[in-house]
């Protein structure tokens, strides 16, 4: 189920590739295209390659996001900064972008679901998006029979320990293809661990049948 790679960069390539493919098909079936993108280090080389890439009409693409830290959109923690400035740049600044704070909106949300592609990192602790391990609303936030798309995530979890909203489980699984990108023997570990059974949030992701999911790994976060 892993996809290894040499490096970062052959990764990065990868799933570029994949998700503009994926939004390309949804432009000539559908006519407008959903992204969901994530925060941390690894998406920013994919974001370089998506842009870069295949032509896209990318004034018909809808990009949110997985995840975000509640601070001002020009903090470097945001995640939506982080978008803005390496996917949504050039062509693909055409794109729309729909926050997640300060206040998601579940209609806009909806109308753009199923999600044609939804990029995820996960941290060390098996987290993926703001779903995360000791969060008291964690089981609801998991609960594939919710109808809720977003949750309110409280400070202190994570890192950094930022007050955060996250798209559910259920949520996320409105896709027609998820990306999931890890780096470093430690992210691996943790996740063959939970291909094995381990009780984290990125079981549920990996061991669902309802979404195809590619995990590419790549050994270090350098390109």
């Amino acid at each position: 189920m892993i996809e290894s790679f040499p490096n970062l960069a052959a990764a990065a390539e990868a799933a570029a590739f994949g998700i503009g493919r994926q939004l390309s098909g949804a432009l000539r079936t559908h006519g407008r295209a959903g992204l969901v993108a994530t925060g941390g280090r690894s998406p920013g080389p994919v974001f370089d390659r998506l842009r870069r890439g295949p032509e896209i009409d990318w004034n018909r693409v809808i990009v949110t996001l997985s995840d975000e830290r509640c601070v001002p959109p020009t903090d470097p923690a945001s995640n939506a900064r982080g978008v803005r400035e390496r996917l949504l740049t050039g062509a693909a600044a055409k794109a729309h972008l729909m926050p997640l704070w300060p206040e998601p909106d579940p209609a806009a949300l909806a109308a753009i679901m199923p999600f044609d592609a939804v990029m995820l990192g996960m941290g060390e602790d098996g987290h993926i998006a703001s779903l995360i391990p000791g969060d008291p609303g964690l089981a609801a936030a998991m609960d594939l029979s919710s109808e809720r798309l977003t949750v309110s995530v409280p400070a202190g979890l994570g890192d950094p320990p930022l007050a955060r909203i996250s798209l559910t489980l259920s949520a996320l699984l409105q896709a027609r293809a998820i990306f999931l990108l890890i780096a470093g023997e430690a992210k691996r570990e943790v996740l063959v661990n939970a291909l094995a059974g381990a009780d984290l949030p990125v079981r549920a992701l990996v061991s669902q049948t309802r979404v195809p999911v590619r995990v590419l790994w790549s050994p270090a976060h350098e390109v």
